[in-house]
């Protein structure tokens, strides 16, 4: 029963407790509120999501960012209920105060990481903590507006009927968590493919403050003051023009973030489905760069030594069937081709749209020479891992992974033990297996986890690296670490004069140099990396 309240004063917020003064009936209106909290929530997961992945596109080790992400945001969801319990006199304005903050930060967040992050380099020198500093802030901001959104939408939803606690909590969850499903999976399959990062974060953010406004200068407007509903509507109409102007620049913002970050030059940047690829320079001299997912995988004149020194060690021995993991680009494939006696390449890439671009672009597939009209490369378009499990055994003389670094975490599965367990099954008798391992001189724990990895899964491994030009791009790394294995011997750390690496830059006494200096980096006592306790 509701008991019976004096009429509150003309333009005096309700006193708490008492019964809105609605322009519909108290069932439609409460249909309404459960309406905007269904859309509240879907708009606050993408928030999350969004954070989440814009954070592990652009510093990696997606694991880490959403644990900073989820739990940051759900600290201050706490924090921000706390504080909602002194606004919920003034319930429907401040809902729509709260409302219109979220849409604007949570609207802006990734172009404002994705700007610091063009904008200031590599996250280096003064903004060294940068991309952690800012990824907690809007952490933070979006917990603090969400957690305060729950205690006055209780308030608005007792206002319209009256019910027991139990009840009200019970709709209220019930419409935030089917909110957030469908929040969670709009954002992978709808915004993410068909707008893209930035353009679904401000879309949200444009929904965001639609509904909240909608809610209160609609349904609760007899509960504002004049002066609030005017000062609403115009933050509102402010921020819908911010958003709305960010959305038509979006574009142009796209373009001059990926000059600033790639560099003038760049001729193709698509988003493929699986990741981003930036192909900058090959034309007019200028050095082809490869970009994936806004690291450097092909650095220009280095690129000819990274790939030798990957695939160029493994060839000396039988090599009539080679499988190629990862190498969508076509470059190892093509210094394997370098080599009498093979007769097929298997080539396992899990992203067609790298593959499409190698057969197609001018500077690459020249780059690449053309392997993929060679009728003896065939593509799998598959991932490395799964693919491996249905191989037969026994089938490859040289297996080569050429695949990102190991730090990345959804590549942590392909430095697993259980991943060479399944790559030494694929070799034949005598056959070898040389691994990608990341930089040494940066990131040697990494480097000596994959060696130390690859000897658990029962081979015997000889260690080595090359370096590169640090001085031509500041995105490359300084130096390749790179694990060569047998399963029956230790293989040796030799040339074949037939290889493509006779006229280049390897030799065998380089080699064996650069083996007995990154000796020197061992660190001792790590364990193998597995699938269910990754370590790097």
């Amino acid at each position: 029963m509701i008991e019976p309240h004096a009429p509150a004063p003309p333009g005096a917020p309700p006193s708490r407790g008492s019964p809105a003064r609605l322009p519909v009936r108290p069932d439609t209106g409460r249909f309404l509120v459960l309406t905007c909290v269904f859309v509240c929530a879907a708009c606050g997961l993408v928030y999350e999501l969004e954070l989440v992945a814009l954070a592990s596109y652009l510093m990696g080790d997606s694991v880490t960012q959403a644990s900073v992400v989820l739990s940051v945001m759900v600290f201050a969801m706490g924090l921000g209920s706390l504080a909602a319990k002194r606004l919920r006199r003034f319930a429907a304005a401040g809902f729509g105060a709260l409302e219109i903050g979220l849409a604007l930060i949570g609207g802006s967040s990734a172009m404002a990481l994705y700007a610091v992050f063009a904008w200031t380099g590599d996250w280096g020198g003064l903004w060294a903590d940068g991309p952690r500093v800012l990824l907690v802030a809007f952490s933070l901001a979006i917990g603090l507006l969400i957690g305060a959104e729950v205690p006055l939408l209780m308030e608005l939803i007792q206002r319209v009927r009256r019910q027991d606690a139990g009840g009200a909590v019970a709709d209220l969850f019930a419409a935030d968590y089917v909110g957030a499903l469908v929040g969670g999976l709009a954002f992978p399959f709808l915004l993410l493919p068909f707008f893209g990062q930035l353009t679904s974060s401000l879309l949200t953010g444009a929904v965001n403050v639609i509904a909240g406004g909608a809610l209160v200068l609609g349904l609760f407007r007899r509960d504002v003051s004049r002066r609030a509903r005017w000062l609403l509507l115009i933050a509102g109409l402010t921020v819908l023009g911010i958003l709305g102007s960010a959305a038509v620049l979006v574009d142009d913002f796209e373009r001059s973030a990926r000059q600033a970050l790639y560099g003038a030059d760049v001729r193709v940047a698509v988003r493929t489905g699986v990741q981003e690829v930036v192909l900058t320079g090959g034309t007019g001299g200028r050095p082809l760069d490869l970009y994936l997912d806004g690291r450097l995988r092909v650095a220009g004149q280095d690129e000819r030594l990274y790939h030798q020194a990957l695939v160029q060690p493994a060839m000396t021995g039988r090599h009539t069937r080679v499988l190629v993991l990862g190498g969508g680009d076509g470059l190892a494939a093509r210094e394997v081709l370098t080599h009498p006696g093979v007769h097929r390449v298997d080539v396992v890439e899990r992203d067609p749209g790298l593959v499409r671009l190698a057969r197609t672009d001018p500077a690459l597939s020249r780059l690449n020479a053309h392997v993929y009209d060679d009728p003896r490369v065939r593509v799998a378009v598959a991932d490395a891992f799964h693919w491996l499990r249905e191989a037969p055994a026994a089938s490859y003389d040289v297996v080569i992974a050429d695949l990102p670094d190991p730090g990345i975490t959804d590549s942590t599965k392909l430095y697993s033990q259980e991943f060479y367990g399944l790559a030494r099954r694929a070799l034949a008798p005598g056959g070898r297996l040389v691994v990608h391992g990341g930089p040494v001189a940066t990131r040697a724990r990494a480097f000596w986890t994959v060696e130390t990895t690859v000897r658990a899964a029962g081979l015997r491994t000889v260690p080595y690296r090359v370096t590169g030009d640090a001085g031509r791009a500041v995105h490359a790394p300084r130096d390749w670490g790179f694990v060569l294995a047998a399963a029956a011997a230790r293989p040796a750390l030799r040339l074949d004069s037939h290889g493509g690496a006779a006229s280049g830059a390897l030799t065998e006494e380089g080699l064996a140099a650069d083996a007995r200096a990154v000796e020197r980096t061992r660190v001792a006592g790590l364990r193998a990396s597995t699938l269910v306790h990754p370590r790097y």
